[in-house]
């Protein structure tokens, strides 16, 4: 398995990129691809025992920073590590691509001629996939980000991929819900009220609307939505969860009578935080491209980048592209007759 890696995608990138990277590599046994600043790459490497490991550089003498338009630093920076990245894995010289850098700019290279991995035929827009962390199993929400302003067939879309992703992870008939602002089929807006009434007819486990609170409960495997209002929720149950486990340290550090329970609660403390930490999760997929390709959050730190290439081997091992295809194509004849036969603007 050869996975190409951008080494300078982080916040703390060379460094954590490449210590982790090199921890999935020996852990995974997988071959190793740094992307990115040669030089600098070289000297995080001098640092490591490398021994038995299979790890080789690509030179890229351009970065994709995080303030940067994607659209244009990628017309900009051909040489950038994440357009370098791409074209390994569209060349058939690596098989999954991850970065942690601009997660607009991986999408745009994704499928812009310079490193164009390609969109699957027949999807509208490729969507960003996260896991979030719920009180049973984890659900899948996308998009989270890609799409801010979406039609209602691309939201449904994100689920019928989503749906896809959840069956690559062992899901048998994933249960979809769409996010709204309350549980009836006439909440949300006319985008949102649309896609509600398109995924009633496709062949889907639609559950129906659900809503914020929902999304930490398992209410759904799967939850659609636009990439704003994802992109929102995601960040406010990470900070929900951040506050709920600070909170509990501190509570327990406090007080002498909770410090002891602490103390001999800490192994299932330890499984918690485990379990609701979003670097276990370590990165993204992105859906609906002929690629494997992992977006990983910016603040990732090593332990998130080994998770997030051990989420890029799952996903090729898993068959995830040729799954979201088989998905797409199945569903194309039965939207497009409800598109042809509906307003599919909601108005």
């Amino acid at each position: 398995m050869r996975i190409a890696l951008d080494a300078m995608g982080s916040d703390n990138a060379p460094v954590v990129d490449v210590a982790g990277g090199l921890r999935a590599a020996r852990r995974y046994d997988c071959e190793l691809i740094l992307v990115g600043d040669e030089a600098r790459i070289q000297t995080e490497l001098a640092k490591a025992d490398l021994a038995g490991l299979q790890v080789r550089v690509v030179h890229a003498t351009q970065v994709i920073e995080m303030g940067e338009h994607p659209a244009e630093a990628v017309r900009a920076k051909t040489d950038s590590s994440i357009v370098v990245g791409l074209k390994l894995v569209r060349d058939g010289q690596a098989d999954a691509f991850v970065s942690a850098g601009n997660s607009g700019g991986t999408l745009a290279a994704a499928i812009a001629s310079v490193g164009r991995v390609g969109r699957i035929t027949g999807v509208h827009r490729p969507a960003i996939s996260s896991v979030v962390p719920t009180t049973g199993a984890p659900t899948i929400l996308a998009d989270i980000g890609a799409n801010t302003d979406c039609r209602p067939e691309w939201i449904v879309q994100f689920g019928i991929m989503a749906a896809a992703y959840a069956e690559t992870l062992g899901i048998t008939n994933p249960r979809v819900g769409l996010l709204s602002n309350g549980e009836e089929d006439t909440k949300g807006n006319a985008a949102v009220q649309t896609a509600h009434q398109l995924m009633k007819k496709l062949p889907l486990n639609f559950v129906g609307n659900v809503e914020g609170r929902d999304i930490l409960q398992g209410a759904a495997d799967v939850i659609a939505c636009d990439g704003f209002v994802g992109n929102v929720a995601l960040k406010t149950a990470e900070g929900v969860i951040s506050v709920i486990l600070s909170s509990l340290r501190s509570t327990i550090k406090a007080r002498t009578i909770t410090s002891i329970g602490g103390l001999l609660a800490k192994p299932a403390f330890r499984e918690v935080g485990r379990k609701l930490d979003y670097r276990e999760f370590g990165g993204a997929p992105l859906l609906g491209v002929n690629g494997v390709v992992i977006i990983a959050h910016g603040r990732s730190d090593e332990l998130a980048i080994e998770n997030a290439v051990r989420v890029a081997i799952r996903c090729v091992e898993n068959g995830l592209v040729a799954q979201v295809q088989r998905a797409i194509k199945d569903s194309a004849p039965v939207l497009s007759s409800l598109l042809d036969t509906s307003d599919p603007t909601g108005a």
